[in-house]
């Protein structure tokens, strides 16, 4: 070909080469946000032709003659198939040479970009060349939501004081398997949940229905 063809990576090809709606048309997009824009479709008329040679071969089938007929089909689709590669070249060449002007080339990364992921005052594309106003606010967002966190954290620590981290707290219900969040009872059902009694007086685990502590003998 005459000049080299761009877009080898980010170009996504629509072209049919049989029936009445052969044809070349071409989706290229933004490396950046992926937005795509389509070349216009253009007609291949050696295929479309094929293709409606071949439906009036079908429907004079009887009168024609099957040997006859076949003959007039395959033809066509060789005629049809023989000028497909060389015309879509060239109607990509087209396409390219229009597709450049929706696109920018960075001049850092080589990515092509639509106008919208584009830092004109620098020729680069805004993942070269991030918007400055863009970066900062993200900025700001990030350090409000950073702050946010460790006073959230924060609180919570002072919350937790009071938390016994010692105490077993059964988190799902044997009965109805619902999650209980380390409750004494199961929302769901009711049901008294194995939690461990310790004795007042030796800190012992006092087994369920247990009168007295079977370490110390106190009381429960």
């Amino acid at each position: 070909m005459s000049s080299e063809i761009y877009f080898s990576n980010n170009y996504r090809d629509l072209c049919d080469q049989h029936g009445t709606g052969a044809g070349f048309q071409f989706e290229f997009h933004c490396s950046r946000c992926f937005d795509t824009w389509r070349s216009p479709f253009e007609n291949f008329t050696a295929g479309r032709m094929a293709s409606w040679l071949s439906r009036g071969v079908t429907a004079a089938w009887s009168v024609i003659g099957g040997r006859v007929g076949s003959g007039m089909s395959s033809a066509a689709d060789g005629l049809a198939g023989a000028s497909w590669g060389g015309t879509r070249d060239a109607a990509f060449q087209r396409a390219v040479d229009t597709a450049r002007g929706h696109f920018n080339r960075c001049g850092r990364c080589s990515s092509y970009v639509c106008d919208r992921c584009w830092n004109p005052e620098h020729g680069l594309c805004l993942n070269c060349a991030p918007d400055t106003a863009a970066e900062a606010e993200a900025a700001r967002r990030r350090g409000i939501n950073d702050m946010a966190s460790q006073q959230a954290y924060a609180q919570g620590q002072v919350q937790g004081e009071d938390y016994d981290p010692t105490a077993a707290r059964q988190l799902v219900c044997p009965q109805c398997q619902a999650e209980t969040r380390g409750a004494p009872f199961c929302a769901t059902c009711g049901h008294r949940l194995a939690l461990q009694a310790h004795c007042a007086s030796c800190q012992a685990v006092v087994p369920d229905n247990s009168t007295f502590c079977p370490s110390c003998g106190t009381r429960r």
